[in-house]
């Protein structure tokens, strides 16, 4: 079983309702994150900033209300702190994530000032998958053996 799985089948743990009737996928082919809701999706951007643009059950954008996100990152010694600002209904970090292709990454979200905060935790790997050419983080590969490259 891949570390990483494919957007469309990372399903939340808890909700009122299946996400396995239905796919959930971002505008931008990121990583959903659907344990909070609205779901979040996951991405770094061309120039290594970090962008989570919030979604409904179908893919389409909920815009940044009083979501915050904390997002930290790189070597756990000397971890790098993302500065998430609102822009254009997203959050997108105004530094870039630490060079390299492969480390830890620490998403806090607290969705209401009141809510409790849910953590999300994986390895970002930005080297490209080489069947679906994406980066391994949001690769979208369901059904092909993995071996020769992990997620």
């Amino acid at each position: 079983l891949c570390g990483l799985m494919a957007p469309s089948t990372i399903f939340a743990e808890k909700h009122d309702h299946d996400h396995e009737k239905h796919d959930v996928e971002g505008p931008n082919k990121g990583r959903m994150i659907l344990k909070v809701e609205p779901h979040a999706e996951f991405l770094v951007t061309k120039d290594r900033k970090v962008q989570i643009t919030f979604v409904d059950d179908h893919g389409k954008v909920v815009p940044v209300e009083k979501q915050k996100v904390s997002v930290i990152c790189g070597d756990r010694s000397k971890p790098t702190v993302m500065k998430m600002e609102k822009k254009d209904g997203k959050l997108i970090s105004s530094n870039t994530i630490p060079d390299g292709n492969d480390f830890p990454m620490i998403i806090s979200f607290k969705m209401t000032p009141d809510a409790k905060t849910v953590r999300e935790k994986f390895n970002l790997n930005t080297n490209a998958c080489p069947d679906c050419k994406l980066p391994e983080y949001r690769c979208a590969c369901e059904d092909h053996d993995h071996k020769g490259h992990k997620h």
